[in-house]
């Protein structure tokens, strides 16, 4: 059993604002030059990234951890590729391909780092064909979770690990069946709570005291943004009733009582920066994402409105954007 090594809080999280800024960007470059560990693990920043990371620490103990959002992933690719590798690993979970990534994992390699890429979102087989000349190990598997891909490869045969992989699994694939998995994913709806949780599930801890306390705290601020969300929401489409809303927190959960309430066919979150968080009950919503720079799955994703100064004023006091027609006209052409 490859488990109670030693854990290090060397991990950084990335927000999300589609390039991430000079201060992440530094923080994030400091933390590469002064690893004393021989993998650095790129992931997303959702459950199941942090499961993938517990895995991780479970097998080989002391690792850096970087934390990213969809957006953030290239910038952070192109930090790593400033960096020496010598040969040391660097494993990426839970992040699908990009438009142009390949670019940058070429220069990754050409530094000298061995790529490990474990990722369950969905590849054509030409961008297959784009990434996997520079990779060691290229593990696609639509069938689970990114964290049930870590699970099987890096500790095959761990109950402990195999348990964590399918709760995680139970709800970044929108089962829904094992309580626990709500629980842990509505807590890490608060980036403090991610190293804390990341650092149980490695002990192979499913929930205790302070988890379930941070989970009915959250359960009531969750109620009042979800009602906020859906009473802005602007509902146009033809084809489809799709929503667009402010999110203020919860994406999975607002959209899904947003679909029961208001009977929408897509619902898309949008931050005030422009970003936002699409679900669909057509699979359409990872092609829709990436026309807009993001990715994800058939039914989840997310991307980026590239917001001016005047439409995000325009979307903070009206609700709209003179980008939602094309959105709607892309979505419908599907």
């Amino acid at each position: 059993m490859h488990r109670f090594f030693p854990l290090v809080v060397n991990s950084l999280g990335l927000a999300g604002t589609g390039g991430a800024d000079s201060a992440y960007k530094e923080r994030l470059l400091s933390l590469l030059k002064s690893r004393k560990t021989p993998l650095v693990h790129l992931t997303h920043n959702d459950l199941d990234a942090v499961g993938a990371d517990a895995v991780h620490r479970m097998r080989y103990g002391t690792i850096t951890s970087i934390f990213s959002s969809v957006g953030s992933f290239p910038e952070a690719l192109d930090a790593v590729a400033s960096i020496e590798g010598n040969g040391q690993t660097l494993s990426i979970s839970d992040l699908g391909y990009q438009r142009g990534i390949e670019h940058r994992i070429k220069r990754v390699n050409e530094a000298g780092w061995r790529i490990e890429w474990r990722d369950h979102h969905r590849w054509s087989s030409e961008e297959i064909d784009l990434v996997q000349h520079y990779c060691a190990l290229l593990r696609l598997d639509t069938s689970t979770c990114g964290c049930g891909i870590c699970a099987r490869d890096i500790l095959p045969g761990d109950p402990t690990a195999a348990e964590i992989a399918r709760v995680v699994c139970d709800y970044d694939l929108w089962k829904h069946e094992d309580p626990r998995s709500a629980v842990l994913g509505i807590v890490l709806q608060r980036k403090k709570n991610r190293d804390y949780v990341r650092d149980r599930l490695a002990e192979g801890i499913l929930s205790d005291e302070h988890i379930e306390r941070e989970y009915q705290e959250i359960v009531g601020d969750m109620e009042e943004k979800i009602t906020k969300s859906i009473q802005k929401a602007t509902i146009i489409g033809e084809k489809y009733r799709i929503a667009f809303s402010p999110l203020f927190g919860y994406p999975s959960e607002t959209a899904a009582r947003m679909r029961k309430e208001l009977s929408t066919d897509i619902e898309v979150l949008i931050s005030k920066d422009g970003r936002f968080s699409l679900r669909s009950v057509p699979p359409i919503s990872h092609i829709i994402a990436r026309e807009y720079g993001g990715g994800g799955h058939p039914n989840a994703a997310g991307g980026s409105f590239h917001f001016s100064f005047w439409d995000r004023i325009r979307f903070l006091i009206l609700g709209s954007s003179s980008q939602f027609p094309h959105f709607v006209a892309s979505a419908e052409s599907i």
